[in-house]
């Protein structure tokens, strides 16, 4: 890939006003979302040369390659953007069967019902066990 056209695919991304883009990490297998992180032009340019998702922590105002600490790494299968070019999803194989810093699975493990939020899923690993 030349310079010239690895700027044009990132320039295509509305990033924002912070340089970042959210970026949504769906199981390539199963279509279920993973988790929701931000990535900023250098996060999105080494997804795509690595092979595995790399994210920007705000918090941190850092790069973060996912799995980095825990060992459960994303793989990417493939990234696509959205229709208003503001949204990246990710299709990616999780590593270890854990996506969220709570040792779930996915980081969307609790639903809406009669007023309240209730967590439906298990807790696979104990994140003292990951961290």
């Amino acid at each position: 890939m030349t310079q010239a056209s690895e700027s044009d695919w990132l320039d295509a991304v509305k990033w924002d006003a912070d340089g970042l883009v959210p970026a949504i990490a769906q199981d390539h297998k199963t279509g279920r979302i993973l988790m929701m992180a931000w990535m900023n032009r250098e996060a999105l340019a080494l997804t795509a040369k690595e092979g595995r998702a790399v994210y920007w922590s705000r918090s941190r105002g850092k790069l973060w390659r996912k799995g980095e600490s825990s060992g459960h790494v994303q793989t990417l299968h493939e990234m696509r953007l959205d229709c208003d070019a503001d949204v990246i999803v990710l299709q990616v194989e999780q590593l270890g069967g854990i996506a969220c810093h709570t040792g779930r699975e996915s980081c969307f493990y609790r639903t809406y019902k009669d007023g309240a939020w209730h967590t439906v899923d298990p807790v696979i690993k104990d994140p003292s066990e990951i961290y």
